[in-house]
């Protein structure tokens, strides 16, 4: 049962929300950015920012590193206040909707009905990910991380089920929703993650340079289910306007052995957020804890 609390800040989320929808989307994609870079900056965890940008792009100075903080709450803000219009945005030639680059390596997928399993990571509107693979054809559940307040994840979903549809499943993380994803793959799914936050039972492996602890799901899927596992990220163009980028399935190559099959695997996608992230820094959100604490942020 929801305390009050919580029943209060789930009613006030809805009513944002309706506001937010009041607006277009290029207003609120707007509105959510100019909030986010200005209050942002001076939050706590902008250090964690600066702390990852200083290990990770060491050849920023000071005032570079700034800028890309900026650019990440910026994203933030507009990610978060087009969520409301997210069954809105449809395949367009300009404006406010999506247009799409690589639709060749889904075109395989869709003609012989073969599952796959996508990664991406919190680069541009990732929110926009399934909807546009619903859009397509492709049906692909996904993984999300729960609310605190069970009422206002209810409201959250509720948004990204309008605009994925009721066909698509979404998997919470955590052993049920595990659970659910590997029934999902059994019966022959398709599955998306987001592959680049913190796993620490994961398996520790490089990006940018540092070990990261990564979950090594995805390198198991591939192995067990013997499926491709194709790159895919949402590109942000101007307020409210995207471009889902789909690259090529990862090459994978047997290993020697089990553990050494699913590092590989798994430094390969690592290695492939890395090369979209260090193209536009700004885009990727830097403000969680991805690697190891090191007694010195310069370190």
């Amino acid at each position: 049962m929801l305390s009050f609390t919580d029943r209060l800040q789930a009613a006030f989320l809805s009513a944002v929300i309706r506001l937010v929808q009041m607006l277009s989307p290029v207003q609120a994609s707007n509105l959510g950015a100019r909030i986010a870079r200005t209050i942002g900056p001076h939050l706590s965890v902008s250090r964690v920012a600066d702390a990852n940008l200083r290990r990770a792009l060491p050849e920023l100075d000071a005032a570079a590193r700034a800028a890309v903080i900026r650019g990440v709450w910026d994203n933030l803000g507009r990610t978060a206040a087009e969520l409301p219009h997210l069954a809105s945005f449809h395949r367009t030639a300009s404006g406010p909707g999506w247009e799409i680059e690589g639709e060749e390596h889904l075109a395989p997928l869709l003609q012989s009905g073969q599952p796959a399993l996508f990664f991406s990571g919190h680069i541009g509107n990732w929110e926009l990910i399934l909807p546009i693979a619903a859009s397509l054809g492709v049906r692909v559940a996904g993984a999300y991380r729960a609310a605190s307040n069970a009422g206002a994840d209810r409201v959250i979903q509720a948004l990204r089920q309008k605009a994925i549809g009721a066909e698509v499943s979404m998997f919470p993380k955590g052993a049920a929703g595990a659970r659910a994803a590997l029934v999902h793959l059994r019966a022959g799914g398709s599955l998306g993650v987001l592959a680049d936050q913190k796993m620490n039972d994961g398996i520790a492996v490089p990006f940018f340079g540092r070990p990261a602890m990564t979950a090594p799901a995805l390198a198991q899927f591939a192995r067990h289910f013997h499926l491709p596992i194709v790159p895919v990220r949402v590109v942000r163009l101007a307020p409210a306007r995207f471009r889902l980028i789909c690259e090529e399935p990862l090459t994978l190559t047997p290993g020697a052995t089990k553990e050494a099959e699913l590092y590989a695997t798994t430094a390969a996608v690592n290695d492939t957020l890395e090369r979209w992230i260090r193209a536009d820094p700004a885009s990727w959100l830097w403000l969680h804890r991805r690697w190891p604490k090191q007694g010195d942020a310069g370190s």
